[in-house]
């Protein structure tokens, strides 16, 4: 016998559909849906793990973090609440959530949100000058914070300096790397529903000017900092470096995402610091003190309205990522 499907197939479709316009490591949307009646799953996908640099899954983990997030955003914009089991089977590692769907009420931004969710896009070109306000960071890192995540503001200048240090020192190592750059090269111009294609990654010649990153190999040469005095530096963190720590970073990295979105700013995740051992560990005690572990650094500044946002990064199907029963 066949249950009663209590949320339509269009529903669910178009959650995933929005849940799949969330940022991830390298454009691999490293995630899978399963939808019952009134039900979704999300599954991580190891198919799409980057081995060389994310060869414990915190990446991964944190990808398909943003994409809970943005499904229970997209859910509650269609008119639908959603209960949340995280990690709900120990026996299925993979399965990194459980949302159960109920009738809720359509909100008044409904279209306000699902708009922002879906012009949201890394824009790695520089910054403005202006300085975002230490309490502009102070509300992303609460707003984080207020999804089970843990991150703060770095606005102390010697930390900042620390950090920029590690950023560059994490670039350089991965690009002596060369099954790191393998990796990297593979994920690019692959000219299908993922990957980073041409018109995605700022190139030298972008009159904006860029921010030195991951792509564009040592920057050991380079005149001025990788990171300007106006940009914010926010930090998330936990007592435990684990996969419920990462997934609860990536759904409050979905709600920063959002909002600096919505408040013309834009992100840019600094991964790299904590994909190499080297630099992960010296953050965490010449950062972070060792009282927790670092799981993830990001950059946020005031976007130019003056030019347009970059090229949108591809994104597979929903039929390739969601299977119904």
């Amino acid at each position: 016998m066949t249950s009663t499907r209590l949320v339509p197939v269009e529903t669910l479709h178009r959650i995933v559909e929005v849940a799949s316009r969330a940022p991830s490591v390298h454009n691999t949307q490293p995630w899978r849906w399963h939808g019952g009646s009134h039900t979704l799953e999300l599954y991580a996908d190891r198919s799409r793990q980057l081995r060389e640099t994310d060869p414990d899954g915190r990446n991964l983990t944190l990808s398909c973090g943003v994409a809970l997030h943005h499904a229970q955003v997209a859910a509650g914009a269609l008119g639908w609440e959603t209960r949340v089991a995280r990690h709900p089977d120990p026996d299925q590692p993979d399965l990194l959530a459980f949302l159960d769907l109920t009738p809720g009420t359509l909100p008044a931004t409904a279209e306000e949100t699902l708009t922002a969710l879906d012009q949201r896009c890394t824009d790695r070109r520089r910054f403005t000058a202006w300085p975002v306000p230490e309490e502009r960071q102070a509300h992303l890192a609460r707003l984080a914070n207020h999804w089970g995540a843990r991150a703060v503001a770095l606005t102390d200048e010697s930390e900042r300096f620390i950090a920029e240090r590690l950023v560059r020192r994490a670039q350089q190592l991965q690009w002596a790397d060369p099954a790191a750059r393998a990796e990297q090269a593979a994920w690019q111009h692959r000219g299908t529903g993922d990957g980073l294609p041409v018109g995605s990654l700022p190139g030298p010649g972008d009159l904006a000017a860029t921010h030195p990153h991951r792509f564009q190999g040592v920057w050991e040469e380079r005149a001025e900092p990788d990171l300007e005095a106006s940009d914010g530096l926010l930090v998330f963190f936990d007592t435990y470096d684990d996969a419920p720590s990462w997934l609860r970073a990536g759904e409050g990295l979905g709600a920063m995402w959002l909002a600096a979105t919505t408040a013309g700013l834009a992100l840019v995740p600094l991964s790299q610091v904590i994909e190499v051992p080297e630099t992960r560990t010296a953050f965490q005690a010449e950062v972070l003190g060792s009282l927790a572990h670092p799981l993830l650094l990001v950059r946020v500044g005031w976007r130019s309205t003056a030019r347009p946002l970059p090229a949108r990064t591809p994104r597979r199907p929903v039929s390739e990522v969601l299977e119904l029963d």
